[in-house]
């Protein structure tokens, strides 16, 4: 079953596009991709799937119709350049604290290490999210999105630019998806080169 579905959405002038034409779409049995060109690119088609920026042309749908406002609900942007992404210095429990609240839960210091340690990650409690290694930081801010009252899918921008090896953030995705929750990732080329199975057969921006 298709969640979500960006068909030919670009912004910018045709000639000289911000984001040239890209389509994606999201089932609900496994995690999509999208391949966006620019230094921009993934972060203005996260916007777009996420229904914070209206495309220029092209358009995005959610259950097959176009409704901008169901969409924003309906999907958390995970890690977005400027839009989702959190300070480099900021420490890890700062960060889910910050998030717990965005998703209306208790946001204690107690809260965050509770959640830190139900992921194995209350080491990193006091470092600084820059320091988290490429995978945990992925999969923290998915869990925290995940926890968004109303979201039924997560747009994950750019998770190639973190470095570390692709397999660990696939793995992250698939977990999400088959817990119900779909993951559209968004990045460059290598991000697609590490999500084959989501590409169908001929697709160059799926």
């Amino acid at each position: 079953m298709t969640l979500l579905e960006i068909v030919g959405a670009g912004v910018g002038e045709e000639r000289t596009p911000a984001l040239p034409p890209f389509s994606a779409r999201l089932d609900a049995e496994r995690p999509g991709i999208a391949v966006a060109e620019g230094d921009r690119g993934p972060m203005l088609a996260s916007l777009i799937a996420g229904g914070r920026l209206v495309p220029d042309r092209g358009e995005v749908l959610l259950d097959g119709a176009a409704d901008a406002a169901a969409l924003r609900r309906a999907v958390a942007l995970v890690d977005t350049p400027v839009v989702a992404e959190p300070a480099p210095s900021l420490p890890v429990r700062s960060v889910v604290r910050e998030e717990l609240r965005f998703a209306g839960r208790p946001s204690r210091g107690r809260d965050a290490e509770a959640l830190l340690a139900s992921l194995d990650l209350d080491r990193w409690s006091r470092a600084p999210i820059l320091d988290l290694p490429p995978t945990d930081r992925i999969r923290l801010l998915l869990e925290l999105a995940a926890l968004r009252e109303g979201v039924r899918a997560l747009v994950l921008t750019s998770p190639e630019r973190h470095g570390g090896h692709a397999a660990g953030w696939r793995r992250v995705a698939e977990d999400l998806t088959s817990r119900g929750l779909p993951v559209l990732v968004i990045g460059g080329a290598a991000a697609r080169e590490s999500l084959p199975a989501a590409v169908s057969p001929g697709a160059t921006d799926r």
